[in-house]
């Protein structure tokens, strides 16, 4: 994931270095002019990796939270994979049991491989609690923390799945979530200073 982080440059360089490189550029001062990116157009979804949320990841995603994004430390392993299974997600945020729900750490298919396959243990008989990530162990992020900044964490940390937490759990990210908006945002750019180049923009 490191290798991830490191390809992800920031929107200025990848601006300034494509007009540099065009065989049409304008100077150095309309170059400069780049630095401003994704101000051309003031669209909600380009609006710069700078400013771009866990909110906005977690608003495309569409997919809010529910029981199928958790389960309880007393529930049996078995029971949390075919969730994550049967849902096509690779983590479940821990519950404590009972009408609270605070929570008690994160399950992933890692800590599956790891502590159960790996072990020979039985999932039928093993409890979430016994094997998962312990709450004072696990990282979480804000609605309103930079993409970059969820990126960087992951990639430091070697995780995959952080769960969203505004004093109650509100949703979960992925790597693949916060890749695909960076990318998503890059292009965007890109294609607009295609459109500048050829003088679709002044």
């Amino acid at each position: 994931m490191q290798g991830i982080s490191r390809a992800v440059r920031s929107c200025q360089e990848i601006l300034k270095a494509a007009a540099l490189d065009h065989p049409h550029g304008r100077g150095i001062a309309r170059i400069e002019k780049l630095g401003s990116t994704c101000k051309w157009v003031s669209s909600p979804a380009l609006k710069g990796l700078e400013n771009v949320t866990v909110e906005d990841v977690l608003t495309n995603k569409n997919d809010g939270t529910g029981p199928w994004l958790w389960c309880h430390t007393d529930d049996t392993v078995i029971d949390a994979v075919k969730n994550m299974a049967k849902n096509n997600i690779g983590s479940l945020v821990v519950l404590e049991p009972g009408e609270q729900q605070y929570i008690a750490g994160i399950i992933t298919e890692r800590d599956y491989l790891r502590k159960i396959v790996a072990q020979d243990r039985s999932p039928i008989y093993t409890r979430v609690g016994e094997i998962m990530t312990n709450e004072n162990k696990l990282i979480t992020v804000t609605s309103d923390t930079n993409i970059l900044q969820a990126m960087q964490l992951m990639t430091e940390n070697q995780i995959r799945h952080v769960p969203v937490v505004d004093g109650k759990l509100v949703g979960m990210i992925s790597i693949k979530d916060v890749v695909r908006a960076v990318v998503e945002q890059q292009s965007g750019e890109l294609k607009q200073l295609n459109q500048y180049i050829r003088g679709e923009y002044y």
